[in-house]
């Protein structure tokens, strides 16, 4: 599974990416997590607002950081 984190460095976008981290580590799950910070790249994917979560391509979350929780029902559903 690929994971992207889409945003800055902003303090919205380190708790997504920590929440991420921490959810594939209790799920024990296999995932490339990969930040990005490219505006040209977050673009691309036509999100306007960060933290944006992206599982193997496809837009889970625009704008918020989820919780770990959120994020485990997310990846369950996807694996």
């Amino acid at each position: 599974m690929k994971i992207q984190i889409l945003g800055s460095d902003c303090s919205n976008c380190r708790t997504m990416e920590k929440h991420v981290r921490e959810a594939v580590a209790e799920l024990g799950i296999s995932a490339e997590i990969e930040k990005v910070t490219d505006i040209q790249e977050i673009m691309a994917f036509g999100v306007m607002s960060t933290p944006t979560l992206v599982l193997d391509g496809e837009i889970k979350s625009v704008g918020r950081a989820l919780k770990k929780d959120q994020i485990a029902a997310l990846l369950k559903a996807k694996a």
